[in-house]
């Protein structure tokens, strides 16, 4: 058991386990962005840093089917950041959920050594929401975009290299309108936050897939992309591959749920850096 599952361990509850929790007719969903962990200072600028704060978090509400309403923001700030980089900082985040009809509710400030972010999200479900544990044996698994750019972006990046402004690492990708075309026909669905390799079989669960697809080694590790994991049945590969021309978005079948299967080679998926 890593860290990050033995913690998550201590705070057991029927409603864990999914991207966020449905309450009643809303969607519960929260985030942490963290200086040195999530991003660096000097990669990013503090508009992209609360902006891609609010992206990363309204994924998990997109993945769920739900519609982001409002958020609570915590802040922690260094006490040497400047009046114009406090307001630019500020600026992308509320830029961010105005463009998204997001609105920021309440929350709480300090001081800390590094740059902290913490939106809690409340989405309003939809007619349907979509969790991880639907999947039955013969569902075709499908992810959105192209994986590895965000790996390839941070790799840029610490090689001292510079990546451009749409580069998937600073700004993630948000399937709202191919969720909203298929999510009625979709039996299951989660983002892609901490790799392939690490995110499939959460979506499994205790089911296995045979991975049909030839998936690189960037593909199962690159972690922050933000892209959907999607489950469907066959009956509905036409009209789900029909959704996803008509929102231009790009899906890529990897293979089947099958218990018994399940053979991702054995690396270690980044989460950060």
């Amino acid at each position: 058991m890593d860290k990050e599952a033995r913690i998550i361990s201590h705070f057991t509850h029927a409603l864990n386990g999914d991207d966020g929790a449905l309450l009643g007719d809303f969607v519960y969903s929260k985030d942490l962005f963290i200086e040195n962990v999530h991003f660096k200072r000097e990669w990013l600028s503090m508009e992209q840093i609360g902006a891609k704060a609010v992206l990363v978090n309204l994924s998990d509400a997109i993945a769920m089917n739900a519609t982001p309403l409002y958020a609570l923001l915590g802040l922690a700030l260094p006490k040497e950041l400047e009046n114009d980089e406090i307001n630019a900082l500020c600026a992308g985040i509320l830029d961010t959920c105005a463009k998204h009809g997001v609105s920021i509710i309440g929350g709480d400030t300090t001081s800390a050594d590094k740059i902290t972010i913490s939106l809690t999200i409340i989405s309003k479900a939809n007619k349907k929401t979509l969790f991880r544990k639907n999947t039955k044996n013969g569902d075709f698994i499908a992810f959105t975009g192209s994986l590895g750019l965000s790996l390839k972006g941070l790799k840029s990046l610490q090689n001292g290299g510079k990546i451009a402004r749409n580069s998937r690492f600073i700004k993630p990708s948000l399937r709202i309108e191919f969720m909203k075309k298929s999510a009625k026909i979709l039996k299951s669905a989660m983002d892609i936050s901490d790799g392939l390799a690490n995110d499939l079989p959460k979506f499994l669960g205790k089911k296995g897939a045979k991975i049909s697809a030839k998936i690189s080694k960037s593909q199962w590790l690159s972690g922050e992309e933000y892209e959907l994991l999607v489950a469907f049945s066959p009956k509905n590969k036409n009209r789900v591959l029909g959704f996803a021309k008509q929102t231009r978005t790009k899906l890529t079948i990897i293979g089947q749920v099958k218990n018994g299967y399940l053979k991702i080679p054995k690396y270690r998926a980044f989460k950060h850096f």
